[in-house]
């Protein structure tokens, strides 16, 4: 867990300095003069690291998204709305200007004169928003709180992992299948627990938490099943009398719980 999180840390830093860039390119398009004025003789050299706007900004406008949605989940909401255009949208105002308006280069003018009245410029305060969402993301790491509950839990998780894997290898199948079955269904409750994600089940199971996190598009579809199969041998450990759980499916189980703990947040 803490080399995830630190490469959350890595990530966000990365992603903040490509935001504040490609803010400074925004603003270079709608408003040269002003922004060639204010760097002075340091904006040679920035004009060099800028990058295009109409290229790049999608490729980190998905990143962040995907980010926010596994960190930051209650401001993923706010983070889109400053992309999209709402809708319904009669007409096309200053306070309704988005950044995919942006990247069209929409401009409203009325009259013979062509007088602008909405442009590009109205994006650049949904650009500053969106960076300021990612950087608050950011502090998020900086809360003692989460960092120490997370690694706790983590070395638990490890641990727990470790003796199922001994219990495996002594010839304990079920044994070993009901330990990470155990650490699976506590971290898929600490995972919808991460998303605001409730249940009114006084005891849900691996199958209630894995349906609620693909309901809330926390899991895609190859991933809602991997855990679905990591259910079913787990189901096979407990209760199933009919047959022992092989030694593959338990390695299975095990292997696919470790990778969870680790990949999944």
């Amino acid at each position: 867990m803490q080399v995830n999180l630190e490469k959350f840390k890595q990530d966000l830093k990365k992603l903040s300095r490509e935001g504040q860039l490609l803010l400074v390119a925004m603003q270079y398009e709608c408003h040269p003069e002003e922004v060639e004025k204010a760097y002075g003789r340091d904006f040679p050299d920035l004009k060099k690291k800028l990058p295009k706007f109409s290229t790049d900004y999608q490729s980190w406008y998905s990143e962040s998204k995907a980010l926010i949605k596994q960190l930051l989940p209650d401001r993923l909401a706010d983070f889109s709305r400053h992309y999209e255009k709402p809708k319904p949208r009669k007409d096309i105002s200053y306070e309704n200007y988005r950044i995919e308006d942006y990247l069209q280069d929409l401009r409203v003018t009325r009259g013979w004169e062509k007088e602008e009245v909405v442009g590009p410029y109205a994006a650049i305060p949904h650009l500053e928003q969106q960076l300021a969402i990612v950087k608050a993301v950011s502090s998020r790491f900086e809360s003692s709180l989460f960092d120490i509950r997370q690694l706790v839990q983590a070395d638990l998780f490890d641990s727990e992992i470790a003796a199922a894997q001994e219990l495996l290898k002594s010839g304990f199948s079920r044994g070993a299948g009901a330990v990470a079955g155990v650490v699976l269904e506590k971290h898929l409750g600490q995972v919808a627990e991460n998303h605001s994600i409730t249940t009114r089940k006084k005891n849900p199971t691996i199958s209630d938490f894995n349906d609620l996190l693909k309901d809330a598009e926390v899991l895609d579809t190859p991933t809602w099943r991997q855990i679905q199969r990591l259910g079913d041998i787990r189901n096979l450990c407990d209760h199933n009398k009919d047959r022992e759980p092989t030694k593959d499916e338990v390695q299975e189980l095990i292997s696919g719980v470790e990778k969870f703990t680790k990949t999944l947040f």
